[in-house]
């Protein structure tokens, strides 16, 4: 009988330990998915590749955009500045998009899996229109003397190192 109440004690404990670990488990997976900035966080959805415990957010501000992705320790994190988006693809299927946002610096791309359609279309816009917002501030031309930009074709000061519109070095003359 001492065998059998010492077995069940075992096996209690191993249960409340076993309930402990789950618990825990599921608090680091509750706290995780909490957007990682203020403002205009994309969640990709849970029922797509990649996505099934963390889902990759993607965070779209007027100066860059951050993809965020929760790991079950540590977190990966890549943004790319504003002025150095080349180009934002949607790709849409069914009922997902995915979205490619390809940089000028020669990082690699974001690539995000698996948001819905219209949060790829809204991430799109906003880039677009945070670029737009960039480039054109409504800010009166250079005074003194200007050239064009090689790369751009953007009017910049005569005297410029670094294009303000694509971020490029410009030869100097």
């Amino acid at each position: 009988m001492d065998t059998s109440a010492e077995w069940m004690t075992w096996l209690t404990w191993a249960l409340a330990a076993a309930g402990a670990l789950i618990v825990l488990a599921a608090w680091i997976v509750v706290r995780k998915n909490r957007a990682f900035t203020t403002g205009g966080v994309f969640y990709a959805s849970r029922w797509t590749r990649g996505n099934r415990l963390f889902p990759t957010q993607v965070a779209v501000t007027p100066t860059s955009v951050i993809q965020h992705t929760p790991r079950w320790i540590g977190a990966h994190e890549e943004s790319i500045h504003i002025a150095h988006v080349a180009s934002v693809s949607v790709d849409t299927h069914l009922i997902f998009a995915d979205v490619l946002i390809e940089t000028s610096g020669g990082s690699d791309p974001i690539r995000c899996h698996g948001h819905g359609k219209s949060d790829a279309v809204r991430m799109k816009e906003l880039i677009e229109g945070y670029q737009t917002t960039q480039y054109r501030p409504g800010a009166p031309p250079p005074v003194g003397p200007t050239r064009t930009c090689p790369s751009c074709a953007e009017t910049i000061k005569a005297e410029a190192k670094v294009c303000r519109h694509c971020g490029r070095d410009v030869p100097t003359t």
